[in-house]
């Protein structure tokens, strides 16, 4: 499906997802606001689309846990284009380790990025968004806002309340002409895997401990514009996702195993980085 004319904000648009979503995004025709705290890498995603479509993108700087920068964002954008159809909160960090390990500034820092940065681009968005009478916000949770994360109860924590957020202004939304849907992937074969902070434990055994195939940012960006086309509320991927969704929905205790192994296998090396 093209996108052509309508007008999109993406947070986290330097690397990973939120740069496959904006190259995507501009091949398909849209104008796109590519925000991130890297400027430098931002810019790059920007002159890439623009050397595909000129003029469709630009770069800004954005600290999302800034509420009023967000905030200015989405007004600047709205006051340039006339409009905001899309909002990709894509923005996120996260901090693996075993809890005991874990200081409370660190659990701060990643609600404030991962949460409170996804609650200031939907407010301000779902705002923008009422009074137009249209528009889809995104917000990219991650199979961890769905089942237990052992290993990685901060990243979790905030995920599970993402998905939350994003049903419950779904069903505000809707007689209001405005979508919003929760994306919620497996493992993807991004750079937060290297941007990751380890605690108390080597990452290369970590990453190498990952028990299922990593998807691609591409092949992520597709199925995420392919669920923002049907809009669809949760957009989970891959199949192995679903089955692990589906398989605790109908039975919590399945996945106990699976969580049991995981803090297992990370204390077997913990303190050994």
């Amino acid at each position: 499906m093209e996108h052509r004319g309508q007008v999109g904000i993406i947070t986290g648009g330097a690397s990973g997802i939120g740069r496959a979503l904006a190259l995507e995004l501009g091949r398909r025709g849209a104008k796109l606001v590519v925000s991130d705290v890297d400027l430098a890498g931002a810019e790059a995603v920007a002159q890439a689309i623009n050397a595909m479509r000129p003029d469709s993108a630009s770069a800004v700087v954005l600290d999302v846990t800034d509420a009023d920068a967000v905030a200015v964002l989405v007004k600047d954008t709205v006051e340039r284009h006339g409009r905001l159809d899309l909002m990709f909160n894509n923005a996120g960090i996260s901090i693996t380790g075993d809890a005991r390990d874990l200081s409370v500034a660190q659990w701060r820092r990643v609600i404030d990025v991962n949460l409170m940065g996804v609650i200031y681009g939907s407010d301000a968005a779902y705002k923008a968004m009422a009074a137009q009478g249209f528009g889809h916000i995104v917000n990219i949770a991650s199979l961890a806002g769905l089942v237990p994360f052992p290993t990685n109860a901060p990243y979790g924590a905030t995920k599970h309340a993402v998905v939350g957020l994003s049903l419950a202004l779904r069903a505000e939304g809707e007689d209001l002409g405005v979508r919003v849907s929760a994306v919620c992937p497996g493992f993807v074969d991004s750079n937060i895997f290297n941007a990751t902070e380890v605690v108390n434990a080597p990452r290369d055994k970590l990453i190498a401990g990952i028990p299922f195939k990593k998807v691609s940012v591409e092949e992520a960006a597709e199925r995420i514009l392919d669920g923002v086309d049907r809009n669809r509320a949760m957009i989970v991927f891959p199949l192995y996702a679903r089955l692990l969704w589906w398989g605790y929905r109908l039975v919590p205790s399945v996945l106990v195993p699976l969580g049991r192994q995981l803090i297992r296998d990370l204390r077997k090396i913990r303190g050994s980085a």
